[in-house]
């Protein structure tokens, strides 16, 4: 039993490390959706991966999100693209659930193309986040580390671990 959770904590551990691998040699990242503007196809909620990319690669009809000085990001539909001035590319977006394209368009280097979502995703990202259930895994985890690496007594002869190692 303890060996079976400690190689599953590998295994998880281990997965976490390739991830990050991932997403530092692919440059693709988490978005997480608070509101309902691309509804009903990424609805609130959703969790999305997202890869940067130069604006000009961006094609009407993806979905990109855009960094606004000082507010939040925004992740639209491109409606329309078009060269800008300086190596910079205009993009007029649109959230699904909008009626109107957004007001102004946006003149940008780069976005952030969204490759896929699940919805629902996103609540569960938050939780994981709290400080209470990042301290609770913490303890959880050393707990397990600790069980599964404190000496135990040798079932065969009644000894324990240490005492066959000191030779008794």
């Amino acid at each position: 039993m303890r060996t079976t959770l400690l190689n599953i904590a590998a295994v998880l551990g281990s997965l976490c490390i390739v991830l990050v691998v991932i997403a530092l040699v692919f440059n693709v990242s988490l978005i997480m959706f608070k509101t309902g503007s691309m509804a009903p196809q990424i609805p609130t909620g959703s969790l999305a991966v997202v890869k940067q990319i130069p604006a000009q690669d961006a094609r009407v009809g993806e979905v990109v999100t855009v960094s606004r000085s000082g507010e939040l990001p925004i992740t639209h539909r491109v409606v329309s693209t078009r060269p800008g001035p300086d190596g910079t590319t205009e993009l007029v977006l649109k959230g699904d659930a909008n009626r109107e394209p957004d007001a102004e368009p946006y003149i940008v280097r780069t976005v952030k193309l969204v490759l896929w979502s699940v919805p629902g995703l996103a609540y569960a990202v938050v939780w994981l986040g709290n400080p209470f259930v990042l301290g609770g895994i913490t303890i959880a985890v050393a707990a397990l580390i600790v069980w599964v690496l404190w000496p135990r007594a040798d079932t065969r002869d009644g000894s324990s671990e240490s005492d066959q190692a000191e030779g008794t």
